[in-house]
């Protein structure tokens, strides 16, 4: 592989794990939904100047829009909003590593009810996830469980979602390419998280016109938004879909570095476990079975000639 894949993949990484961070400082002047909408705004308005400056079509008419739409908005609007709410109950390092199940929720989804074939890794791998989740919680027997129960569900609604959204995604949404993608699911995002904040959480001028607030919706938005969807394709179009899928185990370790180093928030040991078990248990899940390659033995007969 390139260098220059490997260095998106570390920027990619960096970009998304610090997501978690930056929701986390707007949940002081913003509400969830009300993050969710700023996020796809901004996320959107990047991948318009992008489009337009790469002078990309579009091609709209070619969208299948009602799949697009109800994908668009469990892939944005409702797993940004959970997060957002769980992030008030969890740390954004525990929220980034709950977030790392979200290929064990698709394989699930995808084994329920998109009629995908099941391998001993796979089930294996969802083993592993399940413990690693176990230790993460803390369960024991004086608390039961250490972790915020509704964070915690919120999280894992959240994954669901994104294994929901993937699914359709590679089911009804297959034939357009990523500028269609990201255009698509971020109008979907806005719409129906643009709704839920105007009714429920009325944004302030005194909020959103802050320089501080401002940066922050940048780095959400603009970069892991925008800015995140384009490196995610070129590393699916130069590189592979699995080496863009890589980034799962990168991005809770990012997160991790900058709740440390940023918000001061501590490193147990059931987290630290948790997230080894966790990201084992992705990757044996998404790790191909080795093909048995079967040697024919070629029999040569004699023949005798009269």
């Amino acid at each position: 592989m390139p260098r220059m894949l490997y260095a998106a993949l570390i920027l990619l990484s960096l970009i998304w794990g610090g997501s978690f961070f930056f929701i986390k400082i707007l949940l002081g002047d913003f509400g969830p939904w009300s993050i969710a909408f700023l996020r796809s705004c901004f996320g959107l308005l990047t991948v318009m100047v992008i489009v337009l400056v790469m002078r990309k079509p579009l091609g709209l008419r070619q969208i299948p829009w009602v799949p697009m739409l109800i994908g668009g908005m469990l892939n944005t609007a409702v797993p940004w909003a959970l997060i957002g709410a769980s992030e008030i109950k969890l740390t954004s390092s525990m929220a980034s590593v709950l977030n790392a199940t979200t290929p064990l929720w698709t394989m699930v989804i995808g084994l329920s009810f998109f009629g995908a074939r099941s391998t001993r890794n796979q089930w294996m791998g969802m083993a592993i996830g399940f413990v690693g989740l176990v230790v993460l919680l803390d369960v024991n027997p004086e608390s039961i469980i250490s972790v915020d129960l509704y964070g915690f569900l919120g999280m894992v609604a959240a994954t669901l979602c994104y294994g929901i959204s993937a699914q359709m995604f590679k089911r009804y949404l297959k034939d357009i390419n990523s500028y269609q993608m990201a255009f698509g699911t971020l109008i979907a995002g806005l719409i129906v998280s643009g709704i839920i904040s105007f009714m429920f959480e009325p944004i302030t001028w005194t909020a959103l016109t802050s320089w501080h607030n401002l940066a922050t919706l940048v780095g959400l938005g603009v970069f892991g938004s925008g800015v995140a969807y384009i490196l995610y394709s070129y590393l699916i179009v130069q590189g592979s879909p699995e080496f863009a899928s890589t980034v799962t185990y990168l991005v809770p370790v990012t997160a991790i570095l900058w709740g440390y180093s940023l918000l001061g928030e501590e490193l147990h040991w059931s987290l630290l476990t948790g997230l080894v078990l966790i990201l084992s248990g992705v990757y044996f899940a998404n790790r191909k079975p080795k093909q048995k390659v079967e040697e024919t033995k070629v029999v040569t007969e004699e023949s005798t000639t009269a």
